[in-house]
């Protein structure tokens, strides 16, 4: 067994698709078990014969989890397996309401209204989530989307004490992602979109591609962004971070951030493929 991820987060933020991307990937998920079961069952997980890419329980469903407890969960389950981690999902209100009036569940959380429900939750997670590895605000990501974010995440997790660098692309139309430790503009590039043989390809795009990086100010700031990362990487995870999120935003988020981020990627030797949220829209 690889790694242990405790997954929980705001009602409503996407539990059972990170539970389905998990479990593709190999990972062995359980879900709504006691928090007093956690370290136990990890236990004889990590004793099993069967090769699991790592252990994921998925806690908190019901509302009930206490943020003392699972934190002290987690501190067990770091004294047996080193790479345990907190994973937390979260989205704006706004967001979570929607979705509950979407599909008429009843939020767990006892209030007299929904947004209540929602800002109670909040409030008693909080620690959870200001201690949490990795959060991930699904707030702008459908369910697709945030299955492939879970893929390039944690796929080929091999339980190292590496930090785990991903790279997100962005169209600052459709706002910064909430989720990211480290942002960069290139909105001052010359946009493919106003080339009219250009505009309904994307930066994944060999033309795209190359209209953007043959340009000298591309050139300079992908040099300068390379630079500056390949130091304060091994300085992030000096500091004990797990994972580093780099986004690099455009206008729409189809042509320039896409081609800039994939190269971004080679240049520092990532592995893990960038995901690209506003590529579609």
């Amino acid at each position: 067994m690889s790694e242990v991820l405790l997954v929980t987060g705001m009602s409503g933020a996407g539990r059972s698709t990170v539970s389905a991307a998990l479990e593709d990937l190999g990972w062995f998920v359980i879900d709504n078990l006691p928090l007093q079961l956690v370290v136990r069952v990890s236990e004889l997980a990590a004793a099993g014969s069967l090769d699991y890419t790592g252990v994921a329980f998925i806690v908190g469903r019901d509302g009930r989890v206490q943020p003392d407890a699972l934190l002290a969960v987690e501190r067990e389950l770091q004294q047996m397996h080193a790479s345990a981690k907190i994973l937390f999902l979260d989205a704006p209100d706004e967001v979570l309401i929607r979705r509950f009036e979407g599909n008429r569940r009843r939020h767990p959380f006892p209030a007299p209204t929904l947004a209540d429900s929602i800002k109670g939750e909040r409030a008693r997670l909080q620690t959870i989530h200001d201690a949490a590895d990795l959060v991930i605000d699904t707030g702008s990501l459908n369910t697709n989307q945030l299955r492939r974010r879970i893929v390039e995440t944690f796929a080929d997790a091999d339980g190292g004490e590496a930090m785990r660098v991903s790279i997100v692309s962005f169209g600052y139309s459709f706002g910064i992602p909430r989720d990211v430790d480290l942002v960069f503009d290139c909105r001052f590039l010359p946009n493919p979109h106003w080339d009219e043989d250009l505009r309904p390809l994307t930066g994944l795009d060999d033309p795209v591609v190359a209209f953007v990086l043959e340009q000298e100010p591309a050139q300079h700031f992908l040099q300068d962004v390379t630079n500056m990362l390949e130091w304060q990487i091994p300085a992030f995870a000096a500091e004990g971070k797990s994972y580093l999120s780099i986004a690099i935003g455009c206008t729409g988020g189809r042509h320039r951030s896409v081609a800039i981020a994939e190269e971004l990627r080679r240049r520092l030797g990532i592995d893990n493929a960038v995901f690209h949220r506003d590529v579609s829209r």
